[in-house]
C-alpha cells in the first residue's frame, strides 16, 4: 500500500476516535458481518473483501472506503447515478463504500447502513456519507468534517432528521416553547393588561413560588381569589420564602428582587376572578407555567434557558425595547460553543459582566457540574464560582431568579453598571473565564466608553492573570473604525493577547441585523510580537432560518462545530477559506476576511478554462469589429 494511502487510513481512524467510535480495519470482530465479508470482493468473483473500516453504533453499520487522491472520491454512470461497475468499485471510494455497504444489507441483519467514502488528508478531503437499506434503496447525504454525527448520542437524531426527515426531538421542543411563548404572551396582554417589562417579571416571580410548593409553603390550589389575601399577596409571601431559602443577600439585594415584584399583590386585575377563565389570570398563569415551562427548568438537566427563551419571545411578540437598548440574548447554541471554546474546569471561576437573563452562568454551570465528581465540587460550583453584574432592574431580577431555579443557592449577581466597577476590585473575585455579550451600538465619539471593544477591554481587566476571555460582538467591533476605538485594540495588545476571531452566521442574531463574531483573548499577558492568531469564517455553522421559529440547528451543526473546535484547538489544520494563521497589527482588521487569501494551486482545468475564457472573449470583440483592443499586445510581443 502507498503512503499516501497509510496516511489517510491513519487520519480517518483518528476521525473514528475523536468520535469514539470503535472500528475494526480489513475485517471485523463480529461473526456475522466476518462471514459476509468473505464473499465481498470487488471484482465481483465471490472471494473475500475487506472495506478500510467497520463500525457498529447501536443498530447502525458504518462502513468506510478511502482513497489519498480526491480525484478518486466518486465516479458517476451516464445517468448520474453511483457507478457500480467494477473499475468503479476498486478505484473510488465512495463507489467501494456504497458497494460494500449493499453487500452487508444483503448479507447480515443489520439493514441500516451509512456507507462513507473518504477521500484526501486532514486540511484538504472530502467526506461523503450514503445511507443504504436491505431494499438497496440510498440515499446521499451532505458532506461531513468528521463523524461527530454518528456518535451514539447523535446517530439516532442523525438519522431522523437527515434520513426520515423528520423533526427531532430537540425541533419539537424548541417549536414548542416559541408556541407557549406566544400563547403566554396573549394571556398575560388579554387577562392582565400586563406593560412589556412586567411579563418577564410576573414569569419569573410565579417560577419562585412554584419552587416554594417543593416545601408545602405554597400551592396552586391555595389560589381562591380571595379578596382578604389575595392571590398575588400569596404568590408575593412564596417569592419571599423562597429567596430566603436560597439565601439571597445581603438583605438590601432581597429587597431590591422583592420591589420588582410588589405590583403582583396589589394589580386588581390580576387578583380579581376572570368571568372568562372562572379563576384569577394569576392562578390561570400559574397552571400554565407548572406544566410548560417549571418542570422542564426544575427537572431536566440542560443548559437551556428557558426563561430567557421566554422573554426573547414576549420581547419579538410584544415589540419591546430590548433591541433599543441594545440588549441582544445570545442563543443556546453559543453559550455552549463558549464552554467548549474556553474548555471549562471544574476550578473556574466564571464571570459575566452583562448577564441579561444569566444565559452563559447556566451553561457554564451546567457544564461544570457535568465535569464534577464530588458533592463538594457541585456545591462550590453553584455556590462560589459563578459571578455576574446586570444594569437593569428587571433583567436582573430574572437573572437571580433563573439562578435560583437552577440551583444557585447563592447567587452572585449584582445590580449595578460593570463600566462604573474599579476592575482592580473586580481582580480580586479571581475569575478565571470572563464571558460577555455587551450592550450593542451604544458608543460614540461622544461615548467612547460604550463602544463593544470598550466593554470589552473593562472585562479584560477585570479577570486574572491568564485567564481566557471570550465575547461575542459586532464585526465592527473588530475593524477598530474609529480613532477612540483603533486607541483601545492597542491598548488590549499592550496588556493582554488575542488568541483569534471567530465570525458567526449573520442570522445567529436572527431578526436583528447584526453580524456578529466571537473573539477570544488571554487576560493580563502582553501580546508578543510574533504571536499567531487564528481568524476563522464559521459563517456556514450548520443552522438555518427556518419560518415561524427562527434560527434552527440542521443535520450538519454538530460536524461543523467539532470540525471548528479540532482547528481551534489545533487537532487539525484547516484551509485558508476556513482559517488563516497570522501574526497581527493593532491597525488590522480582526477578521477573517481582511486577513484571507487563497491558497489552493491551480489545475490544469483551472487554467484551461480561463484560457477558453479569454479566446472566447478575444473572437467576439473581434467580430464586433474591436480587432484594434488586442493589436498593441501583438506589437509588444513581437518587439520582443
Amino acid at each position: 500500500m502507498a503512503k499516501k494511502e497509510v496516511k489517510t487510513d491513519l487520519w480517518v481512524y483518528e476521525l473514528l476516535k475523536q468520535a469514539d467510535i470503535k472500528a475494526d480495519s480489513q475485517g471485523s470482530s463480529i461473526v456475522e458481518i466476518n462471514n459476509a465479508l468473505k464473499t465481498a470482493s470487488k471484482k465481483g468473483t465471490g472471494n473475500i473483501g475487506f472495506p478500510e473500516y467497520i463500525a457498529v453504533v447501536k443498530d447502525y453499520l458504518l462502513v468506510i472506503e478511502d482513497k489519498a487522491a480526491l480525484s478518486r472520491h466518486l465516479k458517476l454512470d451516464d445517468k448520474g447515478l453511483i457507478s457500480q461497475e467494477v473499475k468503479a468499485v476498486i478505484d473510488y471510494a465512495v463507489n467501494g463504500a456504497v458497494f460494500y455497504a449493499k453487500h452487508l444489507a444483503n448479507s447480515t441483519t443489520y439493514k441500516k447502513i451509512f456507507a462513507f467514502g473518504i477521500s484526501g488528508d486532514e486540511k484538504k478531503h472530502k467526506i461523503t456519507p450514503i445511507y443504504i437499506d436491505e431494499t438497496e434503496y440510498y440515499r446521499e447525504l451532505p458532506e461531513v468534517e468528521s463523524f461527530i454525527s454518528f456518535h451514539k448520542y447523535n446517530i439516532d437524531e442523525y438519522y431522523t432528521r437527515e434520513v426520515l426527515k423528520e423533526d427531532t426531538d430537540t425541533e419539537k421542543e424548541t417549536s414548542e416553547i416559541i408556541k407557549d411563548a406566544a400563547v403566554l404572551h396573549e394571556d398575560l396582554r388579554n387577562y392582565g393588561n400586563l406593560l412589556d417589562t412586567e411579563k418577564p417579571i410576573i414569569v419569573s416571580g410565579i417560577l419562585l413560588a412554584l419552587r416554594e410548593s417543593e416545601f408545602k409553603n405554597f400551592s396552586i390550589s391555595d389560589l381562591t381569589g380571595d379578596t382578604i389575601k389575595t392571590d398575588g399577596q400569596k404568590i408575593y409571601d412564596a417569592i419571599s420564602s423562597n429567596l430566603q431559602r436560597a439565601k439571597v443577600a445581603p438583605e438590601v439585594k432581597k429587597d431590591k428582587i422583592l420591589s420588582q415584584f410588589a405590583f403582583i399583590k396589589d394589580t386588581v386585575i390580576l387578583n380579581e376572578i376572570n368571568p372568562n377563565l372562572g379563576k384569577t389570570p394569576l392562578k390561570h398563569y400559574a397552571e400554565f407555567l407548572h406544566e410548560k415551562i417549571y418542570r422542564s427548568i426544575r427537572y431536566i438537566k440542560s443548559s437551556e434557558d428557558y426563561v430567557g427563551r421566554f422573554y426573547g419571545e414576549f420581547m419579538s411578540y410584544s415589540g419591546g425595547d430590548g433591541q433599543t437598548l441594545g440588549i441582544i440574548l445570545t442563543p443556546k447554541h453559543i453559550t455552549q460553543l463558549f464552554c467548549d471554546l474556553a474548555d471549562l474546569k471544574t476550578t473556574d471561576y466564571i464571570f459575566d459582566p452583562c448577564c441579561g437573563t444569566a444565559g452563559f452562568l447556566i451553561a457554564a454551570m451546567h457544564n461544570m457540574l457535568l465535569k464534577a465528581t464530588t458533592d463538594y465540587e457541585k456545591k462550590n460550583i453553584k455556590q462560589k464560582q459563578l459571578h455576574g453584574i446586570e444594569l437593569r432592574s428587571d433583567m436582573f431580577t430574572i437573572a437571580t431568579t433563573n439562578m435560583i431555579l437552577r440551583g444557585d443557592g447563592k447567587s452572585n449577581l449584582i445590580n449595578d453598571d460593570f463600566l462604573k466597577q474599579d476592575s482592580s476590585k473586580l481582580q480580586l473575585k479571581q475569575a478565571t473565564v470572563g464571558m460577555m455579550n455587551p450592550p450593542y451600538s451604544q458608543g460614540s465619539k461622544q461615548n467612547p466608553y460604550l463602544y463593544e471593544i470598550a466593554f470589552t477591554e473593562h472585562l479584560l481587566n477585570s479577570l486574572t492573570i491568564g485567564a481566557r476571555c471570550i465575547v461575542i460582538v459586532p464585526q465592527s467591533a473588530m475593524t477598530g473604525k474609529s480613532k477612540e476605538e483603533q486607541a483601545i485594540k492597542e491598548n488590549i495588545l499592550k496588556y493582554h493577547t488575542l488568541e483569534g476571531v471567530i465570525s458567526l452566521n449573520k442570522d445567529t442574531f436572527y431578526g436583528v441585523g447584526t453580524v456578529p463574531c466571537i473573539a477570544v483573548f488571554i487576560a493580563g499577558e502582553p501580546h508578543p510580537e510574533d504571536k499567531i492568531c487564528k481568524f476563522i469564517n464559521f459563517e456556514n455553522d450548520g443552522y438555518r432560518v427556518a419560518p415561524h421559529i427562527g434560527l434552527v440547528e440542521t443535520e450538519s451543526a454538530k460536524d461543523k462545530k467539532q470540525h471548528l473546535l479540532d482547528v481551534w484547538f489545533n487537532r487539525i489544520e484547516a484551509e485558508t477559506k476556513f482559517c488563516v494563521y497570522t501574526t497581527i497589527e493593532a491597525t488590522d482588521e480582526w477578521l477573517h476576511s481582511f486577513y484571507y487569501f487563497n491558497d489552493e494551486i491551480p489545475i490544469e482545468a483551472n487554467f484551461d478554462k480561463t484560457i477558453s475564457d479569454y479566446l472566447s472573449f478575444e473572437f467576439s470583440m473581434v467580430m464586433q469589429g474591436r480587432k484594434y483592443l488586442f493589436e498593441g499586445n501583438e506589437k509588444n510581443a513581437k518587439s520582443e
